[in-house]
């Protein structure tokens, strides 16, 4: 009894209290660590090439012009978790550079569901309730890592609620 007790405490202080914690593998190579970006917002959305929600890659990449000078950034974390993503990183940051003029920060391919989730969706999971349905479900991270909202795939990037959240946000 005592050892499962002393595993269940080691859980609860490692598990992380802010998203801020997480560290991603840049579709550029090295690391997008959330940390980098406290203070700021962050947009999360995990994203696939080859979906009928794909165009919604012009409305990231509208949010992130819009907002990105004051502080908002938006990620994109492409995932074949719905079989609908290219084969490598390189298709697809070649596929959403010549298709959708993509300058906003990207990870490489991602799970986002399942055991072989990235730690930052197995949070969103355990501690929030949420794990993506479909491609280009989004997570609005508030300044200090807090969770804002989640919008799902019919939710677009530039829709007057994600607007007003993250202006909100911006405003503080």
């Amino acid at each position: 009894m005592r050892v499962i007790l002393a595993l269940l405490c080691s859980i609860m202080i490692v598990a992380p209290a802010s998203a801020k914690e997480f560290v991603f593998a840049s579709i550029d190579g090295g690391e997008l660590a959330l940390e980098d970006w406290r203070g700021r917002p962050v947009l999360v959305a995990n994203t696939a090439s080859q979906c009928g929600f794909t165009p919604q890659y012009d409305g990231l990449q509208a949010l992130y012009d819009t907002y990105r000078d004051r502080g908002l950034v938006v990620l994109a974390v492409p995932s074949d978790d719905f079989n609908q993503e290219l084969a490598s990183e390189a298709a697809v940051k070649e596929f959403c550079e010549l298709n959708f003029d993509l300058d906003l920060p990207m990870t490489e391919i991602t799970h986002v569901r399942g055991e072989a989730a990235h730690a930052f969706y197995r949070w969103l999971s355990a501690e929030h309730g949420f794990a993506p349905r479909w491609n280009f479900n989004k997570v609005l991270i508030g300044p200090e890592g807090e969770l804002v909202a989640t919008y799902g795939s019919t939710t677009r990037p530039m829709s007057r609620t994600l607007r007003r959240q993250v202006e909100a946000l911006l405003a503080e």
